[in-house]
């Protein structure tokens, strides 16, 4: 058999085995339209694979075009509702066009609610996150490569099974945790300050910890022996060796733990109590209206200018991120 023939079998198989879990998901859960579907995923999976190599590109080009409209269109619909009027935010059918051009409902949200309180809240909210955000992320990078570097160069007893168990703690969920972490955090008098939030961030958490480990341990280890032939210590090493090496993975872990603290809800929600320490992920509570009548132009327009910061940072970073994706794992 060559070596053509042999692939082709091995995707036959894969195929093929697709195609059997399909049918077991359809008698035991009685799910047919998903059954269906994942019938036809196979179908076109094998007539995608007797077509010529060109066709498969074109295909692939159009396949990934047609999810990037997808993933596009409820960011097209935010930016479409923050311009509009707010009578015609909620018309049926929508109007995607606007009678009138409001770009005006991006200070206005800014501004909401400053006659009422005597300052504008959408800045001190920003001004609120940015600070939690850098005490996240610099908790989380410092401690989780030197609890990484610990797993991935170093030698010691169970190491193994500290990291197992570092990883069993990936499936526990939060919502079992949250009851005993609220307790804790109370009898600390923590409740109502920013610490609950930060301070767990510079203990380490295991999905940063296994992505920079297994990063780490693709560093060639004649690097380290090297630099202990010329006397640096472990330290050394960790900070003038791996750490210049390792950016892509760091900027990894750095952009997700930004992402996880600027988008959390549920944490500031819990203990933050005093609306001057809200974060802007709580602040835009305040453009909803609790007895009806809410401007969904000025939340639309305040969500807007919560997720640019996000997507801006994604921009300038991807390179990093891609970088740092591809190669942790690959050893």
């Amino acid at each position: 058999m060559t070596q053509s023939q042999s692939a082709t079998a091995r995707r036959l198989f894969v195929i093929a085995a697709i195609f059997a879990a399909s049918i077991l998901f359809a008698i035991v859960f009685s799910k047919t339209r998903i059954a269906i579907a994942l019938i036809d995923i196979v179908w076109l999976a094998i007539e995608f694979s007797s077509l010529s190599p060109k066709v498969q590109k074109v295909l692939v080009i159009a396949t990934l075009i047609a999810l990037s409209v997808a993933f596009a269109f409820p960011f097209a619909w935010l930016l479409d509702t923050a311009i509009k009027p707010n009578a015609e935010t909620m018309k049926n059918p929508p109007v995607w066009i606007p009678s009138e051009f409001q770009f005006g409902n991006f200070w206005k949200a800014i501004t909401h609610g400053q006659d009422a309180i005597g300052y504008p809240p959408f800045l001190i909210y920003f001004a609120n996150t940015v600070v939690l955000c850098s005490l996240i992320v610099s908790g989380v990078v410092a401690s989780n490569a030197v609890v990484a570097y610990s797993f991935a160069r170093l030698k010691w007893p169970g190491r193994d099974i500290i990291f197992s168990l570092t990883l069993a703690t990936m499936m526990v969920p939060f919502p079992v945790l949250m009851v005993p972490t609220f307790a804790l955090f109370r009898n600390l008098d923590w409740i109502g300050t920013y610490r609950p939030l930060w301070v767990p961030a510079w203990f380490g958490s295991a999905f940063s910890i296994f992505l920079l480990r297994q990063f780490f341990s693709t560093i060639p280890f004649e690097l380290s022996e090297a630099a202990k032939l010329d006397g640096a210590s472990e330290w050394r090493i960790f900070r003038d060796v791996i750490i210049p090496l390792s950016k892509p993975a760091l900027a990894v872990v750095a952009l997700f733990a930004f992402m996880g603290a600027w988008n959390d809800f549920l944490g500031p929600l819990i203990y933050i109590l005093d609306q001057k320490n809200f974060t802007l992920s709580l602040g835009l509570q305040a453009y909803q209206s609790q007895n009806g009548g809410t401007e969904w132009n000025l939340l639309m327009a305040a969500s807007s200018i919560v997720i640019a910061p996000v997507i801006i940072m994604f921009f300038f970073t991807q390179r990093l991120f891609i970088q740092g994706i591809a190669v942790t794992g690959m050893k």
